[in-house]
C-alpha cells in the first residue's frame, strides 16, 4: 500500500514539472494597441490621470459610470469607456463596438451632466 502511494505522489510531481514547463514555454501574445498607446501619449490627450477631485466631479463621474454599466445592452468595451469630469466638463473617450452605442453613452452622460458639459471623444471599433 506504502509502494502505491509512493508511486502516486511522484507521478503527480512528475506530472506538476511537466505542466509548468509547458506553461514557462509558451510565448504570450502582445496585444495590438499600440495605435491606442501613441493617441494617449499625444500631448493633448485626455487622461483619467485628468479627473478632478472635486466632490462634485467625482460624483458627476460615478452617476455617469454607473448609468453606462447598469445598461446591460451595451458591450463590455462600451462599459469601460473613459469617462473624465472636471470642472463639470465631461470628457468622453475609448472605443466603442457600434455607433449605436456611442448614441446611448453619449446620451446618458448629456441626461446627466447637461448637453453643452460633454465633449465627446468616443471613437467607433472598425473591423
Amino acid at each position: 500500500m506504502k509502494r502505491i502511494a509512493l508511486t502516486l505522489v511522484a507521478s503527480s510531481a512528475l506530472l506538476g514539472l511537466c505542466t509548468v514547463t509547458m506553461a514557462q514555454d509558451s510565448v504570450p501574445v502582445a496585444p495590438n494597441n499600440s495605435a491606442i498607446n501613441v493617441r494617449d501619449r499625444a500631448p493633448e490627450a485626455t487622461t483619467a490621470g485628468e479627473q478632478s477631485s472635486t466632490k462634485s466631479d467625482v460624483a458627476l463621474t460615478r452617476k455617469i459610470r454607473r448609468a453606462v454599466v447598469k445598461d446591460s445592452s451595451l458591450s463590455m468595451l462600451a462599459h469601460n469607456v473613459k469617462i473624465v469630469t472636471a470642472n463639470g466638463n465631461v470628457i468622453l473617450r475609448g472605443p466603442v463596438n457600434t455607433e449605436a452605442e456611442e448614441i446611448v453613452i453619449v446620451s446618458k452622460a448629456k441626461a446627466i451632466a447637461g448637453a453643452g458639459n460633454v465633449d465627446n471623444q468616443l471613437e467607433v471599433k472598425t473591423q
